[in-house]
């Protein structure tokens, strides 16, 4: 425990010496279903919680819910901005607990077919972001399309959501090794979510976790599970975020467990790597990916 604490002050201490870069996150998963959007706007308020300026991107093109999650009606998106109707800030909103997002929308479509012109002003406006929140996050569509692809190579790392049900597992596991055998090393972290235990979730990242480190000689961490509660579905219904809505349900706990092993292992990853340059490192990656 006092290793971790630790840990957190010196993330905090960096951040307040000017010296930390906004990082980039996409979270995407194998197949549909399996709660990721639910998971990445707990996971952002569980950042946000610990004091860290947090915006979530739903660039999930065809199943786009972030604002539902949240009972928010956002009148504008990434569309408006690429058509130059509106800048970047005009279409930041903020959902409970001040957490600012993005609506999905067409925008992520035309994303990728951007002329030259349209993506020197893209990149213009969305540099604003680097140092002005610690945290972006993707929440992709699920499965490997052209769209989610870009955001898996182009950010710092991707978290792949899964449950213990066999088929996710297989589907989890597909997008990772397609990824892989395009010859591209990415920084993967494992969430099984909808799990009835910790031995279940254990289990169901094991199978994962083994067969890409031996037949892929990946290794993947497992940065653990959420539980398969009831609060969850009601916490839906109600548009409210379970860790809001039942801030002491036992997903809402492991939310929190989560968020923590993430700072550590972003702790330890910031000591070793070499820099990622923030939002302008994003940017380039996706530019090339895009013209690729």
């Amino acid at each position: 425990m006092n290793d971790q604490a630790q840990g957190l002050r010196e993330l905090v201490q960096t951040r307040v010496a000017g010296v930390r870069e906004t990082r980039v996150i996409t979270v995407t998963s194998g197949k549909g279903g399996v709660g990721k959007s639910n998971f990445t706007l707990n996971f952002a308020l569980g950042l946000q919680k610990r004091g860290y300026q947090v915006l979530v991107f739903d660039a999930d093109i065809g199943l786009a819910n972030i604002d539902v999650l949240m009972g928010a009606s956002p009148q504008y998106n990434l569309y408006h901005l690429l058509k130059r109707e509106k800048s970047l800030q005009d279409i930041i909103y903020k959902g409970h607990h001040g957490l600012q997002f993005i609506a999905g929308g067409s925008g992520f479509n035309d994303l990728i077919r951007l002329s030259e012109e349209e993506i020197q002003y893209f990149s213009k406006e969305v540099e604003q972001l680097n140092g002005q929140v610690d945290y972006i996050l993707f929440d992709t569509g699920a499965g490997l399309s052209k769209e989610t692809l870009t955001f898996i190579l182009a950010a710092q790392e991707t978290i792949v959501v899964t449950t213990p049900e066999p088929t996710s597992i297989t589907d989890a596991y597909a997008i990772i090794k397609m990824v892989t055998n395009m010859n591209h090393r990415i920084d993967f972290k494992l969430v099984v979510n909808r799990s009835g235990d910790e031995r279940e979730g254990r289990q169901a990242a094991d199978k994962i976790t083994l067969v890409a480190q031996k037949f892929l000689n990946l290794p993947i961490s497992t940065l653990g599970y959420v539980t398969d509660d009831a609060l969850v579905s009601k916490s839906v219904k109600r548009q409210i975020p379970f860790t809001i809505a039942y801030p002491n349900s036992s997903a809402s706990r492991s939310i929190d467990a989560l968020v923590s092993r993430y700072l550590q292992e972003e702790l330890r990853s910031r000591k070793s790597a070499a820099a990622s340059h923030g939002v302008k490192g994003f940017l380039n990656r996706m530019y090339r990916m895009i013209k690729s």
